[in-house]
């Protein structure tokens, strides 16, 4: 039988609401659905075992993924990335433990990818009723750090896109130590994301140790080679900031989060939300400095929640900013949030 997403299956559709019925406690039925037709039609069309095999793992990694993170929905988390390899004697360990221990202090918890060295420093400074780890499985042994170990916000994946998906989807901010490949990965899977706004704007902060030249050099290659030619374009540095101590990486996260506190689309419109109000001599500075990024005759207008946001009641007492952005100069987006926190 030739399935469809539509309900045109005429008995299967009838069996699949029958079993979701059955299961019971389903809030979004619309969706389980569709997730159960995909694995049937994946199962008529795929005859290769191992790629079920991906899709199966994915879909149950990603569930408990959700599961794990569901319960701190409420609270900011900050990503953590930075090299396993880095020693307990080395200075710039002492800071990530440090950084660890300031961010949960400033109501931040912590995710890491649960391994040692800068992962272990921060999950040491922020606690163990702070933090999660998403470590993975790899072909060598690949053992948790001691303070994550047994915490039931450690999660250990087989594939690293859904650990990547868990980084940043449940991250409210990014810090990057200095590390080796896996760390530049990250950095540089981050940065796409939230260039082309595939990730709503979020901090990311580059911390290097007092003096110390791993993020300088990166930038210099950016502005020199990637700049130059034209790859990035100048307000893409507005994405990110590099920082030499902790209380300045501490503190460039808490700004972001100062009056912005989230955004969605609502028919190509951007809503930004906040949590006060903003001034009319400040909205009509706003339309002025950031008309570039408005589509033609368009405006940033002051709102209170919109009928569509009706899925998200918690966020209806928030006042709004409702722009007609063009989604496309996500560097400038970003200069936009600073100017409303620093106002």
């Amino acid at each position: 039988m030739d399935l469809h997403f539509s309900r045109t299956n005429g008995p299967i559709d009838e069996e699949i609401d029958r079993l979701i019925e059955r299961a019971g406690g389903i809030r979004t039925p619309e969706y389980v659905r569709e997730m159960i037709i995909a694995a049937l039609k994946a199962g008529q069309e795929e005859d290769t075992r191992a790629n079920l095999k991906l899709m199966n793992s994915t879909l149950k990694e990603m569930r408990f993924t959700a599961k794990v993170f569901g319960p701190y929905r409420h609270i900011r988390k900050v990503t953590v990335f930075g090299s396993a390899r880095t020693r307990p004697d080395e200075p710039v360990y002492r800071m990530a433990q440090l950084f660890g221990n300031r961010l949960a202090a400033a109501g931040f918890m912590v995710i890491t990818g649960g391994g040692a060295g800068i992962m272990q420093a921060v999950n040491e400074g922020a606690g163990p009723e702070h933090s999660f780890g998403v470590n993975i499985r790899l072909p060598f042994e690949q053992r948790p750090n001691p303070t994550l170990e047994g915490n039931p916000r450690l999660i250990t994946y087989k594939y690293f896109f859904n650990r990547k998906v868990a980084f940043l989807k449940e991250a409210s901010g990014i810090a990057l130590f200095p590390g080796g490949f896996g760390t530049l990965d990250e950095a540089m899977e981050t940065l796409t994301l939230i260039q082309t706004g595939k990730r709503n704007p979020m901090p990311l902060v580059l911390v290097d140790e007092p003096g110390g030249t791993y993020w300088t050099s990166m930038l210099r290659f950016f502005e020199e080679e990637l700049l130059k030619n034209g790859y990035i374009c100048d307000t893409d540095f507005n994405l990110f900031k590099r920082v030499e101590t902790v209380d300045d990486g501490v503190a460039e996260i808490s700004r972001f989060y100062r009056r912005y506190h989230s955004q969605r689309y609502v028919d190509r419109q951007l809503v930004l939300r906040l949590t006060s109000p903003v001034a009319d001599p400040f909205l009509r500075d706003l339309n002025h400095r950031f008309a570039d990024i408005l589509m033609p005759g368009g405006k940033i207008i002051p709102s209170g929640p919109l009928p569509a946001e009706e899925d998200e009641p918690e966020y209806a007492p928030l006042p709004r900013l409702v722009a007609d952005f063009n989604r496309k100069d996500f560097g400038r987006l970003r200069a936009l949030i600073d100017a409303i926190n620093d106002h």
